[in-house]
This record gives C-alpha cells, sequence and structure tokens, in this order.
C-alpha cells in the first residue's frame, strides 16, 4: 500500500499537470487559484469592530497597522481541499511565484492551513524536468521581509484608494478611485495632453535637391536625396528649433513658401555651379538590445505586435505555466550561464561562428528599483527549442510573442552590426534669387549608411518609439562614390513646407517605458495599472494612442491641487524604493506606514492633508478655461461649453454649447470652441404629425441622446402670429383674444396630464433623417408580437437600459439588436421563450469556448451579454474588462478571470444592493419599501458574523511587532506572531 504523498501548493491550476509529471507518483500538486484570503471589506467587519480603529480600512492605524483578513467565500471550498488533501500528506511544499505577491500567498497558505507536517518553500524561475527537481531539492524557509513588503504595498493601497477615492466621489463624481499608481500614470497622460492643448505650431519650409553624378541629361539616374542645411553660412530651421509656442529659440534662418520657392527655381535653372564640398567617411556600429524584462516585454510587444499590456503578460504567463518560456516578471535583463550558452551555441549553429563574440554579453538592469532580482525572461531550458520546431505546437498569440522573445535572448549574445557611415556637403550657387538683395549659396547634405557585417540583426531588430525631433537611427542607404570637387547635376529641386508636431502622445510602449525609467510603479503591475485608467474611464485608447478623458483632467487637477505630493513622480518612485528596503529587511513596515500615514520630518502624512483639506471648490476643480469668456465645465452628464454673452449681465445665465463626444482634448483649441459655439443651434425638428391623435411628432437631442416625441399642437400663439401678418380681420382678431383668456385652464389641467410620448432613436438610426414612419413606429413601442398560444400571455418586443428583449408576464428574452423589436415574429420569439433563459440559449450563440475550470470542472465559454462580452462556466461569470478583446482571452486568462471573480466573493452584489438602498429612500417614502431594507440589516449582520468566524485568524497589531525584528524571518517566526494575535 503506497505511504502519504507529499501535497505541493502551486498558483495556478495551469502548472499543476506539468509540474505534478516531473515531480512523480510520491508528490500530490494542487493549486490555490491566486491568493486565498484579503483584506475584509470594512463594512463586512464584525459589528463590535466596525466603530474600533478597524473600522475605517479593516487595518488598525492605531495598533500597528494590523490588517484584519478573511478568507473569501469564493476560496472556501478550494481551501476545504487544501485541508483535506494536506490532512493525508506527509510534507507540505509551497511552490508558489518566487517574487512578493508569491512570498505573501504562501505565508497566507501557511497561516490558513495550520500545517502540522514539514513545510518546505520551493521556489523556480522555469517549468522544466530540470528546474523542478532543482527546486525541489534545495527549498528554503518563507522570506518574512518580502511578506511584509507585499503587505505593507497592500495597507498602503488600502490607505491610500480609501482616503483619496470619497474626495473624487464628493467633488467630481461617482465610481471614481485614486492609487498611488494609477494616479500618477493619469497624470502623466493628461500633462502630455496638456502640452498638446497648449502647443501652437509653427510652419516652416524646406528644400530636397535629387543629384546625380551623371552629368548627362540624358542618363536614367533619379540621382541621391540631399537636404538644404545653410543658406549663405547661415543654418536653415528645422522643426527641432521651434518651442512650443512656434517661436524660433536659435538663431537659425525660417524659410517661407515665397522664399524657399523662388531658391527653389534658382537652384533649378540651367548653369547653377553644383559640386561635392567635402566627404567624410565614420565606421558604424550598432549594439543588440538586453534581453526581455517585463517592461521592456511589454513595450516592444506593443511596438512589434500591437499587443496591450494586459495581453502581453497573459500570453507570457501561458507560455511561462506550460514551459516555454522563464518567468516572465522580472527587472532583471541578465541571463545565467546555462542560458548564454544556449544562445550563443544556438547563434552559432543558425548565423554562422563569426556572428558570436568571443565573450558572452553580459547586462546589467537600469531600472531605478530593481526587484528582487530573478532571470531575463528567455526560452526554457538547457537547449532553447526554436520557433520552427514549436511551429506545430504554438499558435496565434503564443507563437508570435515566443519567437519575439527567442529573436531577442539569441541576438543579444551575437556581435555588434558593423557598417560605415559616409557624409557628404554639396554647394550649389552662388545664384541670383527672386527676393534676395545677395547672391545665394546653398549647402545641401546628404549621408548613407552600409552594413558590412550585420551581426545580430541576422535574428532581431529593436522597434522605436515616435520621437518627433529626436535623430533617427540610421537607414541603410548606399551613396555614390564621390569625391570632394566633383560637379553633380541637379534632377529635380523641390520645395516643401511643413508643420511642427506637438508631443505625442502616450502608447502603452511608451507610458510603460516612462513609469519604468522613473520608477513608478512595478513593471509586474504595470498591465494592471493601464486597464485600470482605461476601465475608471480616465483614458481611452485611440489606435495605439491614449487619449485622456476631462473626467482624468478634473481628477488630476485636485491630486495636484490638494494631495501634491501623493501625485508627485519622485515621491511615488520614493514609495517603491522603501518598499525595496522593507523587502531587503533594511526597514521596519510599522515605522514607515506611520510615516507615510500620520507623517514625519520629511512626509506630513495622508492623515493630516485629508484633516486639513479645507473647502475644495467642486466648481473651479470641474472647469478648464478655453478663452476670457468660454469655459469648459466638466458636468454630471459630460463635457460642455459655458460662454458668457457680450453686454450679459453679471448674474446672467450663460449659454451652454455641448462638445462632440469624439473630441479630444487637445483639439478643443480656443478656435475650434468658437466654431462649435457659432455653429447653428440644433433646434427641435418636427418630422410629421401623427394621424391618429394629431399631434405634432417632434426629433429632439437630449442629454441622453436623440429621441422623438409628441408634442400637442394646442399653443395658437404661431397662428395668431401668421394671422396678424396677413392683417386679418378684426373680428378674427378678436376670436383670437376671446381664445387668449381661457389659455390658462389647459395649464391648470397639464399638472395631472399624462406625459408625452417619447422613444429614443436606434444606435443605427439617425436624427436627421428620421421620418414620421419610423418615429411613429418607436413611439408605438413596445410592440406587441403576438399571444403565447398555451397561457394567452400577450408577447411584447421593446428596449431597455440593456439593449432589446422580449417580455411575456414577468419572463424577458434578450433579442440580438434593435432591429429585431421590429422584425421578430410569434414563432420565433416562442422558440426563444422555449429555451432555457440562462442556459442552452446562449450557450449556444457562444462566441469562443474552452476546457473545462479547474475549480469548478465545468466549460468555460465566452459570451455576449448585456453589459459586454464575458467569460462565464455556469456558475461565475466574469465580465471581460474594457481593455481587452475577446480574441485576446484564451484559457489561462478565462481562468485567471474566474478565479479572480470568485476572489470577490458576494462582495460586488452586495455593494450593489447597497447603494440602490439610498437611492430608493426619497424616492420611495411608502411604508412597504422599508420594510425590506429593515429586513435586510439582521442578514448582513449575520453575514458579517459569519464571516468573521471564518477568518482562520484574523489579524492583530503583534503580528507586524512580531515580524520588525530582522529580515530573515522564519516561518515559525510567522506563525508564532498570529497565534499571539487574539482571533476573531
Amino acid at each position: 500500500m503506497p505511504g502519504p504523498k507529499k501535497l505541493v501548493i502551486v498558483e495556478s491550476p495551469t502548472k499543476v499537470k506539468s509540474i505534478a509529471q516531473y515531480l512523480g507518483d510520491g508528490f500530490e500538486v494542487q493549486a490555490s487559484v491566486g491568493h486565498i484570503r484579503d483584506l475584509i471589506e470594512p463594512k463586512n467587519l464584525p459589528a463590535e469592530l466596525k466603530t474600533g480603529s478597524l473600522g475605517k480600512f479593516s487595518v488598525d492605524v492605531e495598533k500597528g497597522f494590523a490588517p484584519y483578513y478573511v478568507v473569501s467565500d469564493a476560496k472556501k471550498k478550494t481551501v476545504a481541499e487544501l485541508k483535506k488533501a494536506l490532512a493525508g500528506a506527509s510534507e507540505l511544499y509551497l511552490a508558489t511565484d518566487e517574487d512578493r505577491e508569491g512570498e505573501a500567498i504562501a505565508w497566507h497558505l501557511l497561516e490558513v492551513l495550520k500545517p502540522k507536517v514539514p513545510v518546505h518553500r520551493m521556489v523556480f524561475h522555469e517549468i522544466t524536468r530540470e528546474a523542478i527537481e532543482k527546486a525541489r531539492d534545495n527549498t528554503r524557509q518563507i522570506d518574512g521581509a518580502l511578506v511584509d513588503a507585499q503587505e505593507t504595498r497592500r495597507i498602503l493601497d488600502r490607505l491610500y484608494g480609501y482616503e483619496v477615492s470619497p474626495v473624487l466621489w464628493r467633488k467630481i463624481g461617482p465610481g471614481l478611485s485614486a492609487g498611488r499608481v494609477q494616479s500618477a500614470a493619469t497624470r502623466l497622460v493628461v500633462e502630455r495632453e496638456r502640452e498638446r492643448l497648449a502647443f501652437t505650431a509653427a510652419g516652416y519650409w524646406d528644400l530636397t535637391a535629387h543629384l546625380s553624378p551623371e552629368l548627362e541629361a540624358l542618363s536614367k539616374s533619379e540621382g541621391f536625396e540631399s537636404r538644404l542645411a545653410r543658406i549663405n553660412g547661415e543654418r536653415v530651421a528645422s522643426g527641432r528649433d521651434f518651442d512650443e509656442n512656434g517661436k524660433l529659440k536659435s538663431k537659425a534662418t525660417a524659410l517661407d513658401e515665397a522664399g524657399a520657392k523662388a531658391l527653389a527655381a534658382a537652384l533649378a535653372a540651367p548653369g547653377v555651379n553644383i559640386a561635392v564640398s567635402s566627404v567624410d567617411s565614420k565606421p558604424y556600429t550598432r549594439r543588440p538590445a538586453a534581453p526581455f524584462t517585463t517592461s521592456t516585454l511589454q513595450q516592444e510587444a506593443s511596438r512589434k505586435l500591437r499587443f496591450s499590456a494586459r495581453q502581453t503578460m497573459s500570453v507570457a504567463q501561458s507560455l511561462y505555466e506550460n514551459g516555454y518560456i522563464t518567468y516572465m516578471r522580472t527587472d532583471s535583463p541578465s541571463l545565467s550561464q546555462q542560458a548564454l550558452n544556449a544562445a550563443r551555441s544556438q547563434a552559432k549553429s543558425l548565423y554562422g561562428a563569426e556572428t558570436v563574440p568571443d565573450k558572452p554579453r553580459l547586462y546589467a538592469g537600469k531600472s531605478k528599483n530593481a526587484q528582487e532580482a530573478h532571470e531575463a525572461i528567455r526560452p526554457a531550458g538547457e537547449t532553447f527549442r526554436t520557433p520552427t520546431q514549436l511551429a506545430s505546437t504554438l499558435r496565434g498569440n503564443d507563437f508570435k510573442l515566443y519567437d519575439l522573445i527567442w529573436k531577442r535572448t539569441v541576438a543579444s549574445q551575437m556581435a555588434d552590426a558593423k557598417g560605415v557611415t559616409a557624409s557628404v556637403t554639396i554647394a550649389a550657387g552662388p545664384t541670383a534669387v527672386e527676393g534676395m538683395t545677395e547672391p545665394a549659396l546653398a549647402e545641401f547634405t546628404a549621408s548613407g549608411t552600409v552594413i558590412t557585417f550585420r551581426g545580430f540583426l541576422h535574428a532581431y531588430e529593436e522597434g522605436q518609439d515616435e520621437d518627433r525631433n529626436g535623430p533617427a537611427e540610421p537607414a541603410e542607404a548606399k551613396l555614390p562614390p564621390l569625391t570632394e570637387g566633383q560637379l553633380l547635376r541637379a534632377v529635380s529641386v523641390d520645395a516643401a513646407g511643413h508643420e511642427t508636431s506637438p508631443p505625442p502622445r502616450y502608447t502603452e510602449a511608451s507610458l510603460v517605458k516612462t513609469l519604468d525609467e522613473l520608477g513608478i510603479g512595478r513593471p509586474s503591475t504595470y498591465a494592471s495599472i493601464i486597464s485600470t485608467i482605461i476601465d475608471r474611464g480616465y483614458v481611452s485608447p485611440r489606435g495605439q494612442a491614449l487619449v485622456p478623458s476631462w473626467i482624468a483632467f478634473s481628477v488630476v487637477r485636485l491630486l495636484e491641487d490638494y494631495f501634491g505630493d501623493l501625485v508627485n513622480y519622485d515621491f511615488t518612485a520614493t514609495l517603491e524604493n522603501d518598499l525595496d528596503r522593507i523587502a531587503g529587511g533594511d526597514q521596519d513596515r510599522v515605522d514607515w506606514l506611520n510615516g507615510f500615514y500620520f507623517g514625519n520630518e520629511g512626509h506630513r502624512g495622508l492623515r493630516n492633508v485629508i484633516d486639513n483639506l479645507g473647502d475644495i471648490d467642486a466648481r473651479t476643480v470641474n472647469s478648464v478655461v478655453i478663452a476670457p469668456d468660454i469655459t469648459l465645465r466638466i458636468g454630471k452628464y459630460g463635457p460642455y461649453l459655458e460662454v458668457r454673452e457680450d453686454g450679459a449681465a453679471d448674474d446672467a445665465v450663460p449659454r451652454r454649447v455641448n462638445i462632440p463626444a469624439d473630441l479630444a482634448p487637445d483639439e478643443l483649441t480656443e478656435a475650434k470652441a468658437r466654431e462649435l459655439i457659432d455653429a447653428p443651434v440644433v433646434v427641435d425638428r418636427v418630422i410629421g404629425v401623427n394621424p391618429e391623435t394629431g399631434k405634432n411628432v417632434v426629433a429632439k437631442d437630449g442629454r441622453f441622446g436623440p429621441y422623438v416625441t409628441e408634442v400637442d399642437p394646442e399653443p395658437e400663439t404661431p397662428a395668431e402670429v401668421a394671422a396678424a401678418v396677413v392683417e386679418a380681420a378684426p373680428a378674427v382678431v378678436a376670436e383670437g383674444t376671446a381664445k387668449k383668456a381661457p389659455a390658462r385652464k389647459p395649464a391648470a389641467k397639464k399638472s395631472t396630464a399624462p406625459k408625452p410620448r417619447t422613444a429614443s432613436l436606434f444606435k443605427s438610426m439617425d436624427l436627421a433623417t428620421i421620418d414620421i414612419e419610423t418615429a411613429l413606429r418607436l413611439l408605438d413601442l413596445p410592440r406587441v408580437v403576438g399571444d403565447d398560444p398555451e397561457s394567452g400571455e400577450p408577447i411584447t418586443a421593446q428596449n431597455g437600459k440593456f439593449g432589446p428583449y422580449l417580455k411575456k408576464g414577468t419572463d424577458t428574452r434578450s433579442i440580438t439588436s434593435e432591429d429585431m423589436i421590429f422584425e421578430i415574429d410569434l414563432p420565433g420569439a416562442l422558440e426563444l421563450f422555449a429555451q432555457p433563459k440562462y442556459g442552452a440559449r446562449r450557450a449556444s450563440s457562444a462566441l469562443k469556448e474552452f476546457e473545462a475550470d479547474p475549480e469548478s470542472g465545468k466549460p468555460i465559454r465566452i459570451k455576449d451579454g448585456r453589459f459586454g462580452a464575458y467569460v462565464t462556466d455556469g456558475v461565475t461569470n466574469a465580465t471581460i474588462p474594457k481593455g481587452e478583446t475577446v480574441e485576446e482571452v484564451d484559457f489561462e486568462r478565462a481562468v485567471q478571470l474566474l478565479a479572480d471573480k470568485r476572489a470577490k466573493g458576494p462582495a460586488a452584489p452586495r455593494k450593489t444592493a447597497a447603494k440602490k438602498a439610498p437611492a430608493k429612500k426619497p424616492a420611495a417614502k411608502k411604508p412597504a419599501a422599508k420594510k425590506p431594507a429593515a429586513k435586510k440589516a439582521p442578514v448582513k449582520k449575520a453575514a458579517a458574523s459569519k464571516t468573521a468566524a471564518t477568518t482562520d485568524g484574523a489579524t492583530t497589531a503583534s503580528k507586524p511587532a512580531a515580524r520588525k525584528t530582522t529580515a530573515a524571518k522564519t516561518t515559525a517566526t510567522k506563525a508564532a506572531a498570529t497565534k499571539a494575535a487574539p482571533t476573531t
């Protein structure tokens, strides 16, 4: 009979199979599926703790910042399964990732499982047989300093978010959030847009001459290209000579259109002397880029593959967990000796021995806050598998990213590319030019680079971000053999006008690069940071560019004015350095948190900032002055222009002008604002008359979009005016006057009269072209499709808050498009109602299908729902974030989304209910409406107590105190700290 097995716990279900086969029969491998517990939401704390020092953050700021952890409802099943497996195990191996997050997960597992068998911390950075066996034989204890650093970061984010976000809710709008890294990232994007908004373009002209060494005009040679550099010894201005205000910032001469065209015509005229005045030749050398770190991988995948940061990390995690690459969260560009040998050997065999230098290339990290170093991201194993060998195994994005990583790794160990760069100066003239007082001597320059030894370029060439004025990498181009004094012929001389360009918007690649250079955040978190600022509506992708919203302008302005330190780039980077010091055991976490929250000599403290905010003028925060008489306001329903008319009284209500939704902030110049103000006002358009009611049908544009409505033709003022214009008889006027007297009676009835019918236009409809027939069909909604032959209940088709749907009594079914509201017939409606509401009907229309979820055991599908695409296993639904597309979500990402959703537990539904409750109070004053609310209280109380009872030893002040003695803390120290804490 086989003896007890050794239990190995990893983070991801994907790793289970491959690691199990490498460890053999004596081991059982299970997955925690990420974190098993986290800080409890304050509203879910036990009632007796809500009023104490824990109540605000679920972190006891008065007792050593002790956190209150809880196992989420979604993870209780996982924990139960792990405990069951541990009960029959002889040893426990905690094999979570080797970074801070993985270390913290391992510690939480230890705290919750409370093993009575030997515990080993097992770490590896690639999933190969050699790496797993080495990790098994070289275990260590949990690093308490790394756990401290992760816990400090988690508490820091809770303090920051819970203190600052409510200020944004009150002064800007609900649903907004602030975070130490996301706010700094948002500020970067907003500052760039401010620069673009303030930018003034400058126009300038230059000349391009195509010159040929063959003097015969009949020659077919198109010559080589050269650019005008100087006129009579004075340098000609280019884009980099102008500042952001469109003014020259150097002594260069700016050509205008007339001068440029006159000079071009004069130089192209026959008889102008054109000769080579100098020839210079220099050696050219280009070195390969370092192997990938997390940051550089995200940047390059964005440039070359058009991947988002989140997509890059999702694909990289899949490659890592399936044994194709090393660990994908790293700040180190260094390679192990094993990897150096593999890369050099492969380069030699594929591209020749001459392409490999005598000694291996060694790379050092440049990041300000290099995280606990792993190896660079590279192909896994002692011998790299080439993309060709994996072409039949890897598909789609997995293959593309592996190919990129393989090329970069191999190229990093290859020789420099070498060549020669030739530069020539050509003198043209002197010649008379119209408009110039003296003859012009023009100097043109040309250069060409010839690569004589390609070296690493055989394998890979790094991409580049847009740089409007920076020198470009020399392109491989060849100049003809030229000698000093040699005469040339002008094939053509062309004048061209240009405008200076504003600073380019950030792309995901350039934003990641800037964050990395500034030392803000961790490369491993950049993907989630960018997704967060997109999901919050602070930034929206436009192509590759990241465009900030006006809401982001308000948020950044408020943070700059009232929380300056928190969005200061150097301060934010210092926080990361401090976390590094905690991770290294050089800084005590409690002392540091005290300084951050309560203040110290170098920092006034978040608590002091909050307590001394003073009065924040929401109107000022949500305003941007476009011109002295034009102000942009960011309102509840979106941005608009507020215009003060000339001569208007001080207390006069300003005119409001809507802003097109697709207008980027930098496009709202003063000229554009005045164009919008001066545009014809969109007035209500009478489409026609409803023949059944005699009412006018009017098309309008409202704050919630275009719609049609019925208007009673009761006011007779227009008729009276028309009668007056044609000089109607006095009797008619008298009749009109008689009608005016009782005109107030209908006004009295209006208070009880039904509201006019209205209907929103479908997304496919245009306000300017909608006709009376379509408008009447909209107004007649809901449309009766027919009666259910079994129940006799009418089936109606209509539009709702979440899209078009069918209704039969209290039963509903979504339909695929708004047009189907008019098109679906009774048989089609009955077919939909015959299908399960959330079962087979939706399953049949899955956008994507995967194998069974490792936790639920049910197949995973991606479906299109009312809120957009989502991942489901039939039990748990997880919305796909805005920054991702259905095509980007693979099996591993789908599993992670479901796991994240489960980890949140039932908090999200309760949160929604909590928000609805206060909304209903003012609207529904009925006693009956209050009864359910009264019943909810004991339910929440019971739930809170139940949650507290299952926290498995929540938190106390003694735990941090126990962990601040040394960096080299053992698992036993952590356990002792928790045992010393009172349980809840």
